[in-house]
């Protein structure tokens, strides 16, 4: 059995801005799940909080070639929505970033991308808008990202409902009012688990 490299690509989801260590961002507890079955597995999680698809592009694609990973996660757009990125701009470079992903040509099911949660239901999330048109707009970046992942053969998971399942639960959001907590990130990561465990089990027994 090979070891396995895993790069998880994002922004402050990624990296788990609002968890109470490393440990408990989304990439780590899969990774720990992967290795639960007897996989060895390396992480690179180059997430950086505040990171836009034009932020990806510079600072961590250019890790595809350096570790050549077997497997990848993309979570990545909020911030393009804060800073009032047209649905045009999202489209240009998140494309710039599947078509890198998909150049490693990985086997389906390696490379999955994962939805925005719905963060417009935060205590925060007024202070960047209307809730209601946070969400609209959320749920019009997802089908966007939701589109071009089919397009490159990549698995999709929506967070969506995930996100908002407990969220008037203690310790599901961070005490930011914004980023979520040590619940939300191990609901998120069974989400995500649940959908790729297949695929990724089968690549560490290849």
């Amino acid at each position: 059995m090979r070891p396995l490299h895993y790069l998880a690509l994002g922004d402050s989801y990624t990296i788990g801005t609002g968890a109470s260590s490393e440990a408990h961002n989304y990439p780590s507890i899969i990774a720990s799940r992967l290795a639960a079955t007897g996989s060895e597995i390396s992480v690179t999680n180059p997430a950086v909080n505040g990171y836009t698809t034009e932020d990806l592009i510079k600072h961590e694609l250019g890790l595809l070639s350096q570790i050549k990973p077997q497997l990848v996660t993309i979570l990545i757009g909020v911030n393009d929505l804060v800073q009032g990125r047209t649905l045009n701009q999202y489209t240009k470079s998140l494309v710039k970033i599947y078509d890198a992903v998909a150049s490693l040509r990985l086997e389906p099911g390696r490379v999955v991308a994962i939805s925005i949660p719905n963060w417009s239901v935060v205590p925060a999330a007024a202070n960047f808008g209307d809730p209601k048109r946070l969400r609209r707009l959320t749920d019009e970046y997802n089908a966007l990202a939701q589109r071009e992942a089919s397009t490159h053969g990549f698995s999709w998971v929506d967070i969506t409902s995930v996100s908002t399942s407990s969220h008037r639960s203690p310790g599901w959001i961070s005490s930011d009012q914004l980023h979520p907590g040590d619940i939300q990130y191990a609901a998120w990561a069974k989400a995500i688990w649940e959908a790729v465990r297949e695929a990724w089990t089968a690549a560490a027994a290849a």
